[in-house]
C-alpha cells in the first residue's frame, strides 16, 4: 500500500487549521498542523511534507518569509492562504515561489481540488524529469535543463523557482511560437487558474529581471495576445 502524502498546515487559527485537516484527512492525506512560521521551518526536515498550506499572516516570521526560506532550500509545493485579497499580496506570494494562492474564506472542496491539482502537477514534473535525460534546450549563452531544474545564463547558474523555470523552458522549447496567457496558465499550472492571467505576467517579469535580451533571442510580448521566445536566425 502506498504511503499517504503528507501535508503541512501552517495557520495560527486553530479552527481553520482543524477544518482543513479534517477535509484533507477524509481524502486520505496525512496532515500535521503548526501555528507559526518558526515551527513550520523547524518541522520541514523531520516531517518532510509533500505539500505545504501556508497562511500569510503568522505570528513571528510571516508567511512571505517562510516561503522565501523554504524556496531557498527546496521545491516542495506551497499553496498560500490569506484573508487579504489585494493583488499586491498575491503577486508577491507568486514572486516568492508559491505554486498557488487562495483567499479566505475559501470553499474547502475547492481547496482539496487545488491540493490534488498541485500535487498531481508536481508529481508529473518530477517523474517526467526523472525519466528523461534530454529535457534541455540550448541557445547561445542560455541552457535550460528541466532534468535537474537548472538554468545556465552567460556561464552562470541562475536561481529561479520551479514555475519560472518551467515557463521559460516551455516557451524556449517552441521558439517563435506565440502562446496566449491562458494557454501558458493551462500548460504550466496544469489547471485553470481562475482566469488570473496576471500570474503569467508576474513570472515573465521575474524572468526578464534574471534573463536579459540576447542578440540571438529574447522573451517577447505580443500585445493583446501573450508571449513568445523569439529567436533570430535558425535555432
Amino acid at each position: 500500500m502506498a504511503a499517504k502524502q503528507k501535508i503541512l498546515i501552517v495557520d495560527d487559527d486553530p479552527n481553520i487549521a482543524d477544518l482543513v485537516s479534517l477535509y484533507l484527512t477524509k481524502e486520505c492525506y496525512e496532515t500535521m498542523i503548526v501555528y507559526d512560521g518558526e515551527s513550520a521551518l523547524a518541522s520541514l526536515d523531520s516531517y518532510q511534507p509533500n505539500l505545504i498550506l501556508l497562511d500569510l499572516m503568522l505570528p513571528g516570521i510571516d508567511g512571505y518569509q517562510v516561503c522565501r526560506e523554504i524556496r531557498s532550500k527546496q521545491s516542495t509545493p506551497i499553496i498560500m492562504l490569506s484573508a487579504k485579497g489585494e493583488v499586491f499580496d498575491k503577486v508577491l506570494g507568486l514572486e516568492l515561489g508559491a505554486d498557488d494562492y487562495m483567499e479566505k474564506p475559501f470553499d474547502t472542496k475547492e481547496l482539496v481540488a487545488r491540493v490534488k491539482a498541485v500535487l498531481r502537477r508536481y508529481k508529473s514534473a518530477v517523474s517526467t524529469t526523472a525519466g528523461h535525460s534530454d529535457k534541455m534546450v540550448e541557445y547561445p549563452d542560455l541552457i535550460i535543463n528541466l532534468t535537474n531544474y537548472s538554468v545556465l545564463y552567460m556561464g552562470q547558474n541562475v536561481d529561479m523557482p520551479p514555475k519560472e523555470l518551467e515557463l521559460l523552458y516551455f516557451l524556449a522549447s517552441s521558439p517563435n511560437h506565440v502562446f496566449t496567457r491562458e494557454q501558458l496558465l493551462d500548460q504550466i499550472w496544469g489547471y485553470e487558474y481562475i482566469g488570473d492571467t496576471r500570474t503569467v505576467d508576474v513570472h515573465i517579469k521575474r524572468l526578464r529581471e534574471k534573463i536579459k535580451d540576447h542578440d540571438s533571442w529574447k522573451l517577447s510580448t505580443i500585445w493583446g495576445i501573450g508571449y513568445k521566445f523569439e529567436t533570430k536566425g535558425s535555432h
